[in-house]
C-alpha cells in the first residue's frame, strides 16, 4: 500500500497583498462556501484535477477558497497531490494568472481590483469597461475628461487592440 505525501496547510500562503501580488480579487461566501466545503469533503477525489496552485514561496495563485474550505473543515494537512506548484512564472504572469483563474467563478471585490490592478491587465482578462465601473461615466464628466484627454495615460489592451484611458 503506498503511503500518500501530505503538505501542511500552513506552508501555503493566501495572496494578501504582502507576497509581492495584489492581493485576490475572488470570494464566494454563505452558501456557495458552504457547499465548496460539502463538494471537498464528499468528494476529495476531485482535488488531484482542480486543487490548489502555488507559485515557488507556496503563495496561493490559485484556489485560494478552496484552502479556506480545508481549514474550515478542520484540515491540518492535505494530500499533495491537491498542490500544484508552478515555479518558473514572473511577477506578471502570476498576476495574469490569478486574475484568469478567478475571472469565472466567486464574487469580485471591485474596490480590491479598482486600487490594486492595472485597468488594461483587467480588460486584457476579460472584464468589461462596465464590469469595472468605467461604463457609467457621466455625460458632463466624460466631457470634462475629453478636454484634457491628450493629459491622460492610455494603455493598449493585448487581447482587443483597443486603447483604454488608465485609472
Amino acid at each position: 500500500m503506498k503511503t500518500q505525501s501530505k503538505i501542511k496547510l500552513s506552508s501555503l500562503h493566501l495572496n494578501d497583498g504582502s507576497h509581492g501580488l495584489p492581493k485576490n480579487p475572488r470570494f464566494i461566501r454563505d452558501a456557495r462556501f458552504k457547499k465548496l466545503c460539502d463538494s471537498i469533503r464528499d468528494f476529495p477525489e476531485a482535488m488531484p484535477a482542480r486543487g490548489i496552485v502555488v507559485d515557488e514561496a507556496g503563495v496561493i495563485l490559485g484556489g485560494n477558497m478552496r484552502w479556506r474550505a480545508c481549514q474550515e473543515l478542520g484540515m491540518k494537512e492535505i494530500p499533495a497531490a491537491w498542490v500544484h506548484r508552478l515555479t518558473s512564472l514572473t511577477v506578471e504572469q502570476k498576476r495574469r494568472f490569478v486574475l484568469i483563474d478567478n475571472f469565472q467563478a466567486g464574487e469580485n471585490d471591485f474596490n480590491l481590483l479598482a486600487n490594486e490592478w492595472d485597468i488594461c491587465d483587467l480588460i486584457a482578462c476579460g472584464f468589461t469597461e462596465d464590469e469595472i465601473g468605467m461604463g457609467d461615466i457621466e455625460d458632463d464628466k466624460a466631457e470634462s475628461e475629453a478636454d484634457d484627454a491628450e493629459t491622460k495615460q492610455k494603455c493598449r489592451c493585448p487581447t482587443c487592440g483597443n486603447l483604454h484611458e488608465a485609472p
